[in-house]
């Protein structure tokens, strides 16, 4: 049975043929369809999971749509979810949502949840700190290989992850990390310190959630141990959660770029009105740098009353140029996301972005010099052909560097790049191409 037929069960209240879809479809698969639906419809689906089910199909939730679940469940179903929820998920959750919903959730919570939980609040939002599970095995520096498996045993169904251990010495300072791989091929009578990864780093709890990620996808390893300000192990990071901190980065860097505000949950049960609040304060803006082009025009009447043909010529070099920052500033903001280059690289991205948008110039000048050949003068076509290069040139420079420049002043790179570039590079493109044009032909 497919999604189509739910939607059909839905419509027509079939109890019987919605519990039968949702006991033969996977969790993930489960968690898509209550994410786009309503509330009252979503709530509807979940009742009829089975308890097990229930709390796969919540794991897989965004934390704004387990709220929405969670505001339509009576108090014992919703103390049950909110105890079962890993102590980090649930402070991701909390972090996002009304604080009378975080009181009645903090309210529901057994005190050692409670504990875990608003230790973790505690953290600023973005920081590793907020999203790490502080619920980790720690292996003392003398333990051999044979305790440590079986503390493994003992205590493994109380924690995050089992598979990166860290090592710490007698006052829970961290000193590296063992796999249980590594654990279970090894002698038994060997220590952990013997075993021990010591040159690899960690994560300070408040270091950025992002960089922190992205680190385990460099490292390519299961999980990163984090540590507090004296280098006491307080949690892990594990990479189910970076994977989902990288997407959520790429998400937003994906919206700011295509000149939207970010929103949260599922496109399909977002409502019209925030999915056009998200995009109109970003358009306003965009108009109103764009006055900068009419500006342009109107002090350059002159210029274009004596050579009318230059006017047709506009939209080519316009549009050229404002692709050309676009695609220089795309490969600047994710260079920059995944630490390929840092904000002090701004002179030799300059350097490096002009020689790519000077080949890339010529090549376009030549086509448009024979094009503009074509349907105006020879004088027109070498005007439009200079333009075009020098063009594509300011345009990478600008588009590589803006990025790079609003990391060092504290602004998110995606906020400056595509669209608001572009809209930059169409003012000043236009200025360059009146100058050149009055140059070469002498007005």
């Amino acid at each position: 049975m497919g999604v189509d037929e739910l939607q059909q069960l839905v419509a027509g209240n079939d109890v019987a043929g919605m519990q039968r879809w949702l006991k033969q479809h996977p969790p993930h698969v489960v968690a898509d369809e209550l994410a786009r639906r309503d509330a009252i419809d979503a709530v509807l689906l979940f009742r009829l999971l089975d308890k097990d089910k229930a709390l796969a199909v919540f794991e897989e939730l965004e934390p704004v749509d387990q709220q929405k679940i969670l505001e339509g469940l009576r108090d014992k179903t919703f103390r049950e979810l909110v105890e079962a929820m890993a102590p980090d998920d649930r402070a991701i959750l909390l972090g996002e949502a009304p604080a009378k919903f975080t009181r009645r959730v903090l309210a529901g919570l057994s005190p050692r949840e409670r504990e875990m939980t608003a230790a973790l609040l505690g953290y600023e939002d973005g920081t590793v700190g907020r999203i790490m599970s502080p619920e980790v095995l720690v292996l003392r520096q003398g333990l051999t290989v044979r305790q440590a498996l079986e503390l493994v045993r003992r205590r493994g169904p109380e924690v995050e992850t089992i598979y990166t251990l860290p090592v710490v010495d007698d006052s829970r300072r961290y000193l590296g990390y063992v796999t249980l791989r590594e654990l279970v091929l090894a002698d038994p009578n060997q220590t952990v310190s013997e075993l021990a990864h010591e040159d690899e780093p960690g994560a300070h709890t408040t270091d950025s959630a992002e960089d922190a990620a992205r680190l385990i996808q460099e490292l390519n390893v299961l999980a990163l141990t984090v540590v507090d300000s004296e280098n006491r192990v307080v949690g892990v990071l594990t990479v189910d959660d970076a994977l989902e901190v990288i997407e959520a980065a790429d998400t937003e860097d994906v919206a700011r770029q295509s000149g939207t505000t970010p929103w949260s949950g599922h496109y399909m049960a977002v409502s019209v009105l925030s999915l056009a609040r998200s995009r109109v304060v970003w358009l306003l803006l965009l108009i109103i740098a764009a006055t900068l082009t009419v500006g342009v025009l109107e002090a350059f009447e002159s210029t274009l009353s004596q050579v009318v043909q230059l006017a047709a010529f506009i939209p080519l070099l316009v549009g050229t140029g404002g692709n050309s920052g676009a695609q220089a500033a795309t490969a600047a903001v994710r260079a920059l996301a995944v630490g390929e280059l840092r904000s002090g690289d701004v002179i030799r991205v300059a350097f490096r972005e002009s020689r790519v948008g000077l080949l890339v110039g010529v090549a376009l000048a030549a086509v448009a010099f024979a094009f503009a050949a074509l349907v105006a003068s020879t004088s027109i076509a070498v005007a439009v052909a200079l333009s075009l290069v020098v063009i594509c040139v300011w345009a990478a420079m600008i588009g590589g560097t803006m990025p790079l420049l609003a990391k060092r002043v504290g602004i998110d790179p995606a906020v400056v790049s595509a669209p608001l570039v572009t809209t930059l590079v169409d003012a000043t493109g236009l200025i360059i191409y009146f100058l050149i044009a009055r140059a070469v032909l002498g007005i």
